[in-house]
């Protein structure tokens, strides 16, 4: 016997035969001759509805519960926490797509002070994301002209795709299979004349308030990967969607859990639960979304009990220092961005550069900042206690969800 999968619970996708030619022939042979593709029409659902099992529903409500709360108790007092949820989903949601680099060489791209292409794309996927849960909160609308601020915000510092940055496709794309055309593909989106159509309905699913939000920000989030509407970054803007519509909805108001720590722990169940949802199975991405927030909740509390305790630390370090000093106004700053220069320091705590600088010289001396290796010619400071929980959040919320699934 077969395993028959997941029951149905939402429309399944439908499958045409279309024709196909690549624009410039290239590859094997195989891919030269390929002639036509089976595209995956999935369904509208602007009117749709998610019937859910009663455990199913009660998960997703204590889940949603649990994340208000946290950002009623933490979110307008600490600051700091949503920046390092922040940068923490951006991270994990970039290493998804096998886009990874160190927490400094990351901190740097986001300094624009030079870094490598995966730490520059990082940076630019927090941009994204930033920008996307921004536009939510300010419009209280999902909208395609936030999405494709977004996408340029990606990909514009990226050489290859910069040409493409802030567009939606107008090709054929594939996912999986071969690198020249949808020859062996593990899912062929729809036809890219159908993308407005599809995006129109997308939008006007996730402008619902009828809708249980963590269903809403689950089915959102596959259908968006199922349209697949650009050539590159589906991915990470998909998952940036899931964090607008919870802030669409005030699910949260100020914070941004690191939802995508305990998606990359179980990457593979991650495109599995994507697929059964093509299939006709919304109920596994629901349910995963629904722990991935549950745990990214609960380990965020520690982190803020961390970030706390971490902050008097640094008063002990530097033997106190008076409110209003740029020395205390540059510990505050350090929990948010604990990769500085001089210029940030300058700008954010506005003091003259002279002041930046003896204040980080006195840091350096508490043994609070460390100067990055190779930054000589322009140098960076590291907050390296910041930098060790961003990776330890990270860490523990992955831990935290393989042991809930293997229990």
């Amino acid at each position: 016997m077969t395993d028959a999968g997941p029951a149905r619970d939402w429309a399944p996708h439908t499958f045409e035969s279309r024709p196909y030619r690549q624009r410039v022939a290239r590859g094997p042979r195989s891919d030269r001759q390929l002639r036509e593709v089976t595209v995956a029409l999935p369904p509208f659902i602007r009117e749709r509805d998610f019937a859910m099992e009663r455990p199913l529903a009660a998960m997703t409500t204590a889940s949603a519960g649990d994340l208000g709360h946290l950002d009623l108790v933490h979110g307008r007092t600490l600051k700091a926490l949503n920046h390092l949820q922040l940068r923490t989903e951006a991270v994990d949601s970039s290493k998804i797509e096998n886009v990874d680099a160190s927490l400094a060489d990351y901190g740097r791209a986001l300094l624009g002070a030079g870094a490598n292409a995966s730490a520059i794309s990082m940076a630019s996927a927090t941009g994204a994301l930033t920008r996307m849960i921004r536009d939510a909160e300010t419009t209280r609308k999902i909208r395609a002209e936030a999405l494709l601020k977004a996408h340029h915000e990606l990909f514009r510092r990226n050489p290859d795709e910069a040409h493409r940055a802030g567009t939606f496709r107008t090709t054929q794309n594939w996912v999986g299979g071969s690198d020249y055309s949808p020859l062996g593909a593990l899912h062929v989106p729809p036809p890219p004349e159908t993308v407005p159509d599809y995006l129109d309905d997308l939008f006007a699913y996730a402008n619902r308030d009828d809708v249980p939000i963590l269903v809403q920000a689950a089915i959102v989030h596959a259908q968006f990967e199922s349209i697949h509407p650009f050539i590159d970054g589906n991915g990470r803007l998909g998952r940036a969607l899931i964090h607008a519509v919870l802030r669409r909805r005030r699910a949260t108001r100020h914070l941004t859990v690191p939802i995508a720590s305990a998606l990359v722990a179980h990457r593979e169940g991650y495109f599995d639960a994507l697929n059964h949802y093509r299939e006709g199975s919304a109920g596994p991405l629901v349910a995963m979304l629904a722990s991935a927030t549950s745990v990214a909740t609960g380990e965020s509390w520690r982190t803020a009990t961390h970030l706390r305790d971490l902050r008097r630390e640094w008063h002990d370090a530097v033997g106190g220092s008076r409110p209003g000093t740029p020395l205390h106004r540059l510990l505050d700053l350090l929990t948010e961005e604990p990769i500085v220069n001089v210029a940030l320091v300058t700008g954010r705590i506005d003091v003259p550069e002279a002041a930046a600088s003896e204040a980080i010289a006195a840091l350096v001396d508490a043994k609070v900042l460390t100067r990055a290796r190779g930054s000589r010619r322009a140098p960076v400071w590291l907050a390296t206690s910041v930098l060790d929980e961003v990776a330890d959040l990270s860490s523990r919320i992955q831990a935290s969800s393989r042991r809930l699934r293997e229990a």
